[in-house]
């Protein structure tokens, strides 16, 4: 079954660099000039969230989501927004403090590692629990989380051998087709990275 809407196309291709293989396209679709960007007829819309809500609005069917009158509502809605919102900002504070050489013995390294580490404890709780991050089905709200758990690490390393939830987890994100079909879509010369 094909999750992806065909009138849907992908402005571009994120290399391992994590660079836009057509930034100049990209620039010329959106005045972001950033991926992820999607066009669907003469909508062009970037950004990871709205494009994922614009493909389960537009053609979701109810597929990948949670309405309201469902037990695991505030749940979905947490992690939905909880990707992009707190996890992210995390590990993007460390890469940046990395970067200007703000080291963990620094107060300042220490208090962006220590919040990027409660993240991760967090997911790993949470996967703990259920199968998937909203419950027992994968819905947008893993969709939303798998790049800052995956990919995300070749830009700020780390281990996650301690972490045998996560990485059941990523097992069963890496079972599914359509994650297999994606990353060979998005980024064919970049290897999973799953364990």
């Amino acid at each position: 079954m094909r999750q992806f809407p065909a009138s849907v196309r992908l402005g571009a291709l994120i290399l391992s660099g994590g660079h836009s293989a057509r930034m100049g396209e990209d620039k010329a679709l959106h005045p972001l000039g950033t991926a992820p960007i999607i066009t669907d007829g003469d909508v062009v819309l970037p950004g990871s969230a709205a494009i994922i809500d614009y493909i389960i609005g537009k053609y979701g069917q109810g597929r990948l989501t949670v309405g309201p009158e469902a037990a695991n509502y505030a749940d979905y809605l947490f992690w939905f927004h909880y990707a992009n919102g707190g996890f992210m900002p995390a590990q993007m504070s460390v890469m940046i403090a990395r970067m200007l050489g703000v080291g963990d013995d620094d107060p300042r390294g220490a208090w962006v590692g220590g919040r990027a580490e409660n993240d991760w404890n967090l997911v790993e709780a949470r996967l703990g629990e259920v199968p998937y991050l909203a419950g027992d089905a994968l819905t947008a709200a893993d969709i939303m989380m798998v790049f800052g758990l995956t990919a995300m690490r070749a830009f700020i390393p780390r281990d996650i051998s301690g972490s045998p939830n996560i990485l059941a987890y990523l097992q069963r994100i890496a079972a599914r087709p359509a994650y297999q079909a994606a990353m060979q879509k998005g980024d064919p010369d970049m290897a999973p990275m799953l364990t």
